[in-house]
């Protein structure tokens, strides 16, 4: 069977941020990016719209020789990832694998926390699917989750205001209504792949002895992890090093995006689904 790249999907350019870590802890191996870019926001689409349209950009990148791809999305990985590998993917193909990005980070939230409260911010989307909750409560039954909704930070960040002023009243505003609320919390998750780019500021704003934590780090490490343990998918990824960026919009917009998320230059192609 001929090996393909790793599939890494997003609604946006968030997922960027975690390629960004794939390939600093990966960077053997040729990745696929996919930004659905022309029907972003994910975040406050139903279930079952999240669900069709994560499912055609999965194909997608299937029929680009993909064998494992990542839904580098917390709203896809809410909305949609259970009901692919349950339902679509034994129709689809058994042998191809599709992973998202709150799992791995709830399997290690029990190493962040010694109070076992901690904190999560994401959109309105993931917090309403009570992903993290459910998750963390599998690995570690002891933690309590505690969720904010920050709608306002994806558009901070998308329109370059990540580093303004005006910012800083969004982010303060946010972390005083969650530790407020559960002032035993010492660990923030930020649910959301575009938050790495306000982790500056949000670190400004939090008090002594809460720590926050983006999510490519963790997602990459448990990457690396999953294809050791997976010699049989390892195998059928390619390794040239080379990275492929794809968008569902205007190539030239996205690229102008994505070197905010991405720290480089890319340089993308339009695809129709």
């Amino acid at each position: 069977m001929t090996a393909g790249p790793i599939g890494v999907f997003d609604s946006g350019y968030g997922g960027l941020t975690v390629l960004k870590s794939f390939i600093r802890h990966l960077p053997e191996y040729d990745y696929l990016y996919l930004g659905d870019n022309a029907r972003a926001p994910y975040g406050t689409r139903s279930f079952d719209t999240v669900h069709r349209f994560t499912l055609e950009c999965v194909k997608y990148l299937f029929e680009q020789g993909c064998h494992l791809v990542i839904l580098a999305c917390n709203t896809a990985s809410a909305k949609a990832l259970r009901t692919i590998q349950q339902r679509d993917l034994p129709l689809l193909d058994p042998s191809r694998r599709v992973l998202g990005v709150i799992r791995p980070t709830a399997e290690i939230a029990g190493n962040l926390t010694r109070s076992r409260q901690i904190g999560v911010l994401a959109t309105a989307g993931t917090v309403a699917s009570g992903s993290y909750p459910i998750e963390v409560g599998k690995f570690f039954p002891d933690i309590q989750v505690f969720q904010e909704a920050c709608p306002m930070w994806v558009p901070l960040v998308e329109n370059g205001e990540a580093e303004s002023d005006g910012a800083d009243y969004f982010i303060r505003k946010k972390l005083d209504d969650l530790l407020g609320s559960a002032p035993g919390i010492d660990a923030l998750l930020l649910g959301c792949t575009h938050y790495p780019l306000l982790l500056p500021k949000i670190k400004q704003y939090l008090p002594e002895g809460v720590e926050a934590y983006a999510q490519g780090d963790i997602v990459a490490a448990s990457l690396a992890d999953y294809l050791e343990r997976h010699p049989e998918m390892a195998a059928r990824c390619s390794r040239g090093g080379t990275r492929t960026f794809c968008t569902t919009d205007d190539p030239v917009m996205f690229d102008r995006q994505a070197e905010i998320f991405f720290g480089a230059a890319t340089r993308s192609v339009h695809v129709d689904l």
